[in-house]
């Protein structure tokens, strides 16, 4: 009988789930068939089903929980330092947004999740780790003398991640939306909102160039972390 290292399998399923993720990014989960993603894989359908039973479980391994997202996420919310913590969270939770599929798929991920119970609850789970995250690190600023005490930590959280939200759903809906170059006019509005920090004619450069206007929109679905694809080798089967 042969055995099955668990790297590789590990490894092979990522693999398929980079190839399957710029499929659903462009086409959207119905659209895409499983006999598409094989030949974005390099493999037979065989071989696919070895590792997910179905399409929809593909799918749902894309936004399952990201191993360097929560290292970071933990590593932020020791810090010492709440409001260059809370910056940092931002940064990790904004950074997928930067990457073309992320934001698209992100849409794609709140269409399905009316249609998908599964799905929901996996991306409801995530969305209340961040805001639970988030809201940890406002309250501990607040009490370093850091941010506005007013604020309530829950409800300016929500805040906080429907800015978030509008790097993606505005990157999704608008091909000349650039993340990155707006990310410096998040902090911005974050360091006025939170802080009450005065207008610096300094800040022109940061904004400058970033004229574009982010569409409100509720907070998606967490964005998977760009990906690396370690191995597109068999593990033995």
């Amino acid at each position: 009988m042969r055995t099955v290292d668990p790297a590789k399998h590990r490894a092979r399923r990522q693999h398929i789930v980079n190839a399957a993720t710029g499929l659903f990014a462009t086409k959207g989960f119905e659209r895409t068939t499983t006999a598409e993603i094989c030949k974005a894989a390099g493999i037979s359908a065989g071989n696919l089903f070895h590792y997910f039973p179905n399409k929809r479980a593909i799918f749902l391994a894309v936004f399952e929980e990201d191993a360097e997202k929560a290292e970071r996420l933990a590593r932020a919310q020791s810090g010492d330092d709440p409001w260059a913590a809370l910056l940092e969270t931002v940064d990790v939770l904004a950074a997928p947004a930067m990457e073309p599929p992320a934001p698209h798929l992100v849409m794609e991920a709140m269409v399905q999740a009316y249609r998908d119970p599964g799905l929901d609850a996996l991306l409801s789970r995530d969305s209340a780790d961040e805001h639970a995250a988030i809201a940890a690190l406002l309250t501990k600023a607040a009490a370093a003398g850091q941010i506005d005490p007013d604020l309530d930590p829950d409800g300016t959280a929500s805040w906080v991640l429907a800015l978030i939200a509008s790097l993606y759903t505005s990157a999704a809906t608008d091909s000349s939306f650039k993340p990155a170059e707006q990310l410096p006019t998040l902090h911005l509005i974050l360091r006025r909102f939170l802080r009450g920090e005065r207008h610096d004619p300094r800040d022109r450069s940061t904004a400058r160039g970033s004229r574009q206007t982010p569409a409100p929109a509720p907070a998606p679905a967490p964005a998977p972390a760009p990906a690396s694809d370690p191995a597109a080798g068999s593990d033995g089967h």
